[in-house]
């Protein structure tokens, strides 16, 4: 059976010796976050922080640290969840080979939530201002929940079965919140809490939600999992943690009709209101782009409770530039999820949401081109409709650049082994037919580089058929550049780092004119032997590693106004080039700041981390 509760977990990781305990004071204000990253960094344990300063809760971190510590978490109903997922992907196993799926029944009645009348949640309360007050980033505008799972029901179709549950970011304290009365509520677009926050403005009243902490670790997987939209969080909670959820609604506050559920064996639990129209600032925090999101009006809640169990562990994370705990959180829903994406997205083989670029802001698919099979030549046609599936997909459609390829043409392929990809890519890329924008359209809530909050573009660059050419390795014979620009360093075969002067607006009569210097360069420039060159701040960090460029080249660049080419042209509303590819990928002013730790908490938590201290051996 799985765990009831986030204490049974904790013990069970201390039996097994996958947890370090921390009983010497360690602040939630920056150096808890600094000790997190760097154990993360180095493949260490769960940390179990004994004695927070400023707080009379423990904390626990790095819980879902490896993949591999998060599968012993989820060791029991893991393989009953597996072959659940197999069989969405393929129903006719079940018929073909029915002894091997016996204990399914099992895990689809751990998937019904058990109504219970009371729970150690509801045994004690506290003030908004008892709770710890993490702080991760040094300009983070306040305290932020970063392992919450907030929960909502449908004010259409009230009830679990029409629920949503969603790790949205939560502001315990700052900007203009009232003391002990308001948290802010900062939810990305594409979420289900928005559907529902959308039913209750044009009912004109109240979203009652609850902001669950702690409790049984399926609920933060389940909180972030891309499920469908008609299987709740909470169903999927039951099945990944192997036992019911047992579920209980507190008491309604007094003038405020109606009860929300909360998890009878949560740490921790916020309850209250969302008005239908009022919002508040909120922010900035440091995000998983490496970048911090800046502060804008947002949702919050009206406080009503908080509830705690006895004894509660209060969970975090860290998030910042990839990789990080949710890079480890990544991998392993991916896992889950494979088997099922060629029942959703037909035709499509795989698809990799690349962790070192941010995430959301570059997809690498692998499809099929059958459309024309007795053709002599293969292009991309059938890869454009599975392109599309794929932008209309969920979280996926966040994507800004969708880099597709079919398996065809190499069925030994992975997206996951990122080098290959873009060497497959590459060495067939036709600039001249290869690339589709879409303009003017929604991106990730979290991402600056477009024209505003929410704003920007994307582009679908899909290749098929023969290579088309041997990818240079080297900056040999490359020859001039205009004045200001140089330092030509490479990033991987085909990928030139050019580093130039600091940033202008695009078609400015300025030196530093990205389309200017892609048009004073010709097509018979050796630099063309390069399919695509990045133009950025600093070519040797760029150059420097994979993840670097990666990093650099899809967090700071939007794809309509940051794609150049030399040898532009556009024809009936279609852009190409006949030469190299010119990536924007510099710092441009209206980027947000990216993460940099503060030095003297470095220095205090490397102080810690010397021979005989409480760190010692940890990083």
């Amino acid at each position: 059976m799985g765990y009831r509760n986030l204490t049974e977990c904790v013990a069970d990781l201390e039996r097994h010796q996958m947890v370090r305990r921390i009983d010497h004071p360690i602040d939630p204000h920056l150096e808890m976050a600094e000790i997190q990253r760097r154990v993360y960094a180095a493949g260490g344990p769960a940390l179990l922080f004994s004695r927070p300063k400023n707080s009379r809760f423990p904390m626990v971190s790095n819980l879902f640290g490896t993949v591999q510590r998060t599968r012993f978490l989820f060791r029991d109903a893991l393989p009953r969840l597996e072959k659940l997922m197999a069989l969405q992907g393929d129903p006719g196993r079940a018929a073909k080979a029915p002894w091997k799926f016996w204990n399914l029944p099992r895990s689809l009645w751990h998937a019904w939530p058990r109504m219970v009348w009371r729970g150690p949640i509801l045994q004690n309360e506290c003030a908004l201002e008892d709770l710890p007050a993490l702080k991760c980033w040094p300009m983070d505008g306040g305290p932020f929940v970063t392992l919450p799972a907030v929960y909502s029901e449908s004010p259409d179709s009230p009830g679990w079965m029409r629920s949503n549950l969603g790790m949205y970011r939560v502001q315990l304290a700052g900007n203009g919140y009232l003391p002990n009365q308001e948290v802010g509520l900062h939810y990305q677009i594409h979420r289900g809490l928005g559907v529902h926050h959308a039913q209750a403005v044009a009912k004109g009243e109240k979203l009652r939600v609850a902001v669950w902490v702690g409790g049984p670790p399926s609920l933060a997987v389940s909180a972030v999992m891309p499920l469908p939209e008609n299987l709740p969080e909470v169903a999927f909670a039951g099945v990944l943690g192997g036992r019911r959820l047992s579920l209980v609604r507190p008491p309604a506050a007094e003038g405020c009709p109606g009860r929300v559920a909360i998890p009878a064996e949560a740490d921790f639990c916020i309850v209250g209101t969302i008005d239908p129209s009022r919002t508040k600032p909120e922010g900035p925090f440091g995000d998983h782009l490496g970048y911090y999101s800046l502060v804008h009006p947002f949702p919050f809640i009206q406080v009503e409770k908080v509830y705690h169990r006895p004894g509660a562990i209060w969970p975090f994370t860290v998030v910042g530039r990839p990789p990080q705990e949710d890079s480890s959180f990544g991998a392993f829903i991916h896992e889950l999820t494979a088997p099922v994406l060629p029942t959703v997205l037909k035709g499509v083989r795989e698809v990799h949401a690349v962790d070192a670029a941010g995430v959301h802001p570059l997809l690498l698919a692998i499809g099929s081109e059958r459309y024309v099979p007795y053709s002599s030549s293969r292009k991309p046609q059938e890869l454009l409709t599975q392109a599309c599936s794929i932008l209309g997909q969920g979280q996926l459609s966040l994507a800004k650049y969708l880099l597709m390829v079919a398996g065809e043409d190499d069925p030994g392929l992975k997206a996951h082994d990122i080098p290959a990809f873009f060497k497959h890519l590459l060495t067939r890329l036709d600039a001249r037919n290869d690339l589709h924008f879409i303009t003017r359209t929604t991106i990730d809530t979290l991402d600056y580089s477009g024209d505003g909050l929410n704003s920007g573009s994307k582009v679908i660059i899909a290749a098929a058929g023969e290579s088309r050419r041997t990818l240079p390795e080297t900056v040999q014979d490359l020859g001039s550049f205009p004045e200001g620009w140089g330092h030509p360093r490479v990033c991987m075969p085909g990928v030139l780092a050019l580093q130039g002067p600091r940033w202008e607006k695009a078609g400015s009569n300025g030196p530093a004119d990205a389309q200017k210097l892609a048009e004073s360069l010709p097509h018979r420039h050796p630099v063309n032997r390069f399919p695509l060159v990045l133009l950025v701040d600093d070519s040797d960090f760029a150059s420097a590693s994979m993840d670097n460029w990666l990093w650099a080249a899809f967090t700071r660049s939007n794809p309509s106004s940051d794609l150049h080419g030399i040898g532009a042209f556009t024809r009936d509303k279609h852009w190409g080039c006949e030469g190299a590819l010119v990536l924007d990928a510099r710092v441009k002013p209206h980027h947000a700041p990216p993460l940099m730790e503060d030095p003297a908490v470095t220095r205090r938590v490397e102080e810690l981390a010397a021979r005989g201290g409480p760190l010692a051996g940890l990083f």
